[in-house]
């Protein structure tokens, strides 16, 4: 008898255990008060790292646990919205639009307060666009931070038949427009970096083969805002390498804790995203926590990559508060990647902020210098962007650019993923740096050429065989694309020119037999640890396809030019409308099984949308 209720007290135990460790789903529709659906809303247990995201269709899956109270769901430009869990297993959730009244604000609060959020539900929607979201972003309101931009112009092959610039595979000026669009406003001019819209999207390019880390691709067709001009794509696909494979990191995450942090799209945000990093840590790799708010501080010591609930506790008990010592930030994580430096790893430094350094070396130039320093002892930097208000984009382009590294704005949990799992290895492992292009065009078949975007990559044309000089780096998987608009030999358009010159021959020469050739590409680029660059040379040969014949790749990303030149109103857009970019991309989109592709067409028609209501 003794033996028997020793037996049932165990059994009740242990049901009592499993009662409170047993995990299970819950699923459920996210959508807006109209009851479209939204991708990328984050959903998080509240008080915890655990989180998802909706797919393109608004759904979502989670795995909670017994002791779970809450879910919490987010998105820019939306109210969050909180759900007890209790015994759900299905909840469904529709968000309402988050807009600013600037005029009220105007009146109440005053030059630089801070936004008072006003929640609305779709049919009211129309009065906010009104009043105050359909508009250009406005310092008047905001002191978020954009380096200028002048547009390239068309340059007279005959004067100027070489176009070099450095290769970028940034794209944080795409997620940061999305923020802008999501949240009812359109972006201001200088935030919108056409190239980084570009290069957010994969192409179908080919796979490297041979001596060189990557692949050269080439299309051309009539270009679809101007049909007597064509439009040329050049890609470079880089080799992908399994991450297995990856040789062990060396991390140092530079956190920003200051009180500018201290909204939940930065600082909570920021937690969740580093929580992604973390899981696809190895043992090899090791990771240092250092941040900075009014002083500077070592959180955690390099640990090693298999240890993920210490580094995450690390993480999870991180508070903002403070000003913000980003010059001191940067030498101390500078230091303590010098210290576990790894001979043939990768040495790097991601610096999580919103950019807002105003204590000690924040001067650009100050910034510039110290990462060009570090940069040729090994050590590289990645610099992910959060938040929205004093957002300072043209500083944190700036390190990322100098300090041989990659820049991604971090809007939602979905981008977190996208940029930290699954581009990981292009984002943190280098496998080709300084890589230059550089085009030669044939004057007896161009008369004059535009490059699209690049504008703070141009290089001058000897810098090209100079190999002091730095340039972009190329991740594991990376691709990187350029399109060039081209005015055809003999189209009797006016061209910019300069005077006859009288000390050299300018006549164009036909006895070569290049007539068939448009143009050589050229691109040089060093090994990962290598001081000389190497070569590779490919001509390209013309043709007259329509857009409409062209491939997918073709056709998206002149989708992507057009949003892009229509949103900066760039005086060369053309014949451009939402309407045909639209067209384009959805005839462009081809396979999309992340739906990023899609999510472009969303958002060009939230433009239109947006234009449509304002004109009311």
């Amino acid at each position: 008898m003794k033996n028997s209720l020793i037996i049932f007290a165990m059994v009740i135990l242990a049901a009592v255990i499993i009662s409170f460790t047993e995990s299970r789903t819950i699923t459920g529709l996210v959508t807006d008060r109209q009851g479209k659906p939204l991708s990328g809303v984050s959903v998080l247990v509240k008080g915890a790292s655990a989180g998802t995201v909706t797919d393109i269709k608004g759904k979502y899956t989670i795995s909670v646990e017994q002791q779970d109270k809450v879910l919490v769901f987010s998105l820019a430009g939306y109210v969050a919205a909180e759900e007890k869990i209790e015994s759900r297993s299905m909840i469904n959730v529709k968000l309402n639009f988050e807009v600013y009244d600037a005029l009220d604000e105007m009146e109440i609060a005053g030059y630089g307060a801070k936004k008072e959020k006003v929640s609305m539900s779709a049919p009211s929607a129309s009065i906010a666009y009104d009043r105050a979201s359909f508009q250009r972003y406005n310092n008047n309101f905001n002191t978020e931070g954009y380096a200028s931009i002048n547009e390239n112009g068309f340059k007279n092959v005959k004067n100027n038949p070489l176009s070099t610039f450095s290769i970028d595979v940034d794209n944080a000026s795409y997620s940061n427009i999305r923020r802008f669009i999501n949240s009812g406003s359109l972006p201001p001019a200088d935030a919108v970096r056409i190239e980084e819209m570009i290069n957010y999207f994969k192409f179908n390019y080919p796979e490297p083969k041979g001596e060189h880390p990557f692949s050269v691709y080439t299309e051309l067709a009539i270009c679809p805002w101007n049909r007597n001009h064509r439009l040329l794509q050049v890609g470079l696909r880089g080799k992908s390498i399994d991450k297995s494979t990856l040789p062990p990191s060396n991390l140092v995450f530079l956190i920003d804790v200051s009180g500018s942090m201290d909204d939940p799209n930065k600082l909570p945000l920021l937690k969740s995203a580093f929580g992604l990093l973390v899981n696809e840590l190895r043992a090899q790799d090791h990771v240092a926590i250092v941040v900075y708010a009014g002083a500077v501080g070592m959180v955690l010591e390099s640990t090693p990559g298999n240890r993920k609930e210490t580094i995450m506790s690390a993480i999870d008990n991180l508070e903002a508060g403070g000003s913000t010592a980003g010059g001191a930030g940067l030498k101390l994580a500078y230091r303590e990647a010098e210290k576990n430096f790894v001979k043939g790893g990768n040495n790097r430094i991601i610096l999580a902020t919103d950019g807002d350094f105003n204590v000690g070396e924040s001067s650009n130039g100050g910034m510039e210098r110290l990462v060009e320093e570090k940069r040729e002892q090994g050590v590289f930097i990645t610099v992910l962007g959060f938040g929205m208000g004093n957002y300072k984009d043209d500083k944190m382009e700036i390190i990322a650019d100098k300090g041989n590294g990659n820049y991604a704005y971090i809007d939602n949990l979905q981008e977190a993923r996208k940029v930290l799992v699954r581009e990981f290895g292009g984002t943190l492992f280098t496998i080709a740096k300084d890589v230059k292009f550089q085009l030669e065009f044939n004057p007896a078949m161009v008369e004059s050429y535009r490059l699209i975007g690049y504008e703070n990559r141009l290089l001058n044309d000897e810098d090209f065989n100079d190999d002091t000089k730095d340039a972009g780096e190329m991740g594991s998987g990376h691709m990187v694309t350029a399109l060039y608009e081209l005015v055809p030999n003999g189209s009797g358009e006016s061209l910019p020119s300069v005077d006859p010159l009288k000390y050299q021959a300018s006549k164009i020469r036909h006895e070569d037999n290049y007539s068939d050739e448009l143009l050589t590409i050229k691109v040089r680029y060093k090994k990962p640890d290598g001081k000389t660059s190497m070569l590779f040379e490919k001509p390209v040969k013309g043709t007259n396809d329509d857009i409409e014949d062209a491939s997918d790749n073709l056709r998206f990303a002149s989708a992507v030019a057009e949003f892009g030149m229509i949103l900066r109103e760039s005086e060369f857009k053309g014949s451009s409308t939402l309407e045909s970019a639209a067209k384009l991309a959805k005839s462009g989109r081809g396979e999309d099984e992340d739906g990023y592709r899609s999510e472009l067409i969303r958002l060009i028609e939230t433009v239109k949308s947006m234009r449509v209501l304002a004109d009311k």
